[in-house]
């Protein structure tokens, strides 16, 4: 049973550091998300999937010593909680101690991990609101009315109303 506490806390360390590894890419991305540079964007989301495929594995590698700690200790390991194993664990202190803390630290970072993402999606979401919106106002340019411009032959001109066929204004 112990080493398969100390399996339990060193995936669970392990998985706390990508965690935190996850975050700094997290944190990276919000000014640069403001900035709107999309190559440095796509960098920082290639290096979260990496981190992502190896906090997959070690998802997986946790489940299977969580499940043989419940198959040890005769437990279901659907309804064992880790807190459940750390109450349990109050003969021995030391690994009750390191496990609340290595758990505690996983939990926290997580959290940290969702606010900045959280964060990060509004970014995103305003960003795609302004690009609708400019491109609305490019589209709604074509529909302006035509004016009632005529010339020389009394001939309407076919001008719109208001708008400015010049393109792009450089000045902005």
């Amino acid at each position: 049973m112990a080493s398969l506490m100390e399996n339990l806390i060193d995936v669970l360390d392990q998985e706390s550091g990508e965690y935190e590894a996850l975050l700094g890419l997290c944190r990276k991305k919000t000014p640069v998300i403001v900035s709107g540079n999309l190559e440095e964007l796509t960098r920082i989301t290639d290096e979260e999937q990496t981190i992502a495929g190896r906090v997959n594995k070690l998802d997986h590698k946790r489940q299977e010593t969580y499940a043989d700690i419940a198959n040890v200790i005769n437990k279901d390991v659907k309804t064992l909680k880790l807190t459940d194993l750390i109450a349990m664990l109050e003969k021995r202190p030391s690994e009750q101690q390191k496990l609340a803390q290595t758990y505690d630290r996983l939990r926290a970072v997580v959290q940290e991990v969702k606010r900045v993402n959280e964060q990060n999606r509004i970014l995103l979401q305003n960003a795609l609101e302004m690009i609708e919106f400019d491109m609305n106002m490019l589209q709604s340019r074509n529909a302006a009315p035509e004016g009632a411009n005529y010339n020389r032959g009394a001939y309407n001109t076919g001008e719109q109303l208001g708008v400015n066929f010049g393109g792009f204004d450089a000045k902005q």
